[in-house]
């Protein structure tokens, strides 16, 4: 598997959620699953819970043998471009969702790569709800936008749109992952009140939002007004993947 990709360097931090978000996701899903479920799927990840084996595909960009699969994560898309209207040269995070549902749902392929490919999966359900996976490719997804979070003003307080979106608003939260899993849970009502969708569909409702994330530009100061403004949305996101995620899950190992 090494070998098939071209191996393509990209900053670091073009992540999907933090930590804690991936978490959160993976949380959701399992508290979504049926008990038959549960079972099959710890057992192919060696007894790992969703909510930890969501981080593995980011902590292996740490090493250089994971390079080549650094662009599963996200799609950069030009803001008045919708994913099916480009043409599309290298893989991107909706092929890899629709190529991990294909292999899980496989019946003769290997463990290894079952394991491999719902890890994958587990993360990119996550990363395609964070709308700055699909932000442009000039500015690397917001990465290069810096901004002023929560700082005083005029000092050297700064990170960037992408990292904002990604970890930097729901840290400031200070929740573990489990408690933000409960409060989306009990905020959301545990219940689907969304289509379901698939890969493509959910590229499509990330990118919806890109347009207002935008205004925002480089050197401003986001503090209490833009957290309340945006908090919302990354709640909606955080808890459609993780109901997503489950339903996903439960149709390929019932």
């Amino acid at each position: 598997m090494k070998n098939i990709f071209i191996l393509l360097l990209i900053p670091f931090n073009l992540l999907g959620w933090g930590k804690t978000g991936h978490r959160v996701v993976g949380e959701i899903a399992e508290n979504n699953l049926t008990e038959e479920v549960r079972e099959k799927v710890r057992d192919l990840l060696d007894g790992q819970s969703l909510a930890n084996a969501s981080t593995w595909a980011d902590e292996m960009r740490s090493n250089p043998e994971y390079d080549e699969f650094a662009k599963w994560h996200y799609i950069n898309l030009p803001i008045d471009k919708e994913y099916d209207e480009i043409e599309h040269t290298q893989e991107n995070v909706v092929m890899i969702i629709e190529r991990a549902i294909a292999i899980l749902e496989l019946p003769s392929a290997p463990e290894d790569m079952k394991r491999f490919y719902l890890k994958y999966l587990v993360h990119m359900v996550g990363d395609i709800h964070q709308p700055l996976h699909t932000g442009r490719e000039e500015d690397w997804g917001g990465n290069k936008i810096k901004v002023n979070f929560k700082g005083r003003k005029g000092a050297e307080n700064w990170t960037n749109l992408h990292d904002l979106w990604d970890a930097g608003i729901i840290d400031d939260y200070k929740m573990s992952y489990k408690e933000y899993a409960d409060k989306l849970m009990n905020q959301f009502n545990n219940k689907a009140d969304f289509p379901q969708g698939n890969a493509l569909e959910w590229s499509k409702e990330s990118h919806s939002y890109v347009p207002k994330i935008y205004e925002t530009t480089a050197g401003s100061y986001l503090s209490y007004d833009y957290v309340y403004e945006v908090l919302p949305i990354i709640d909606q996101r955080l808890y459609q993947a993780g109901i997503r995620l489950s339903t996903i899950l439960n149709e390929i190992f019932s």
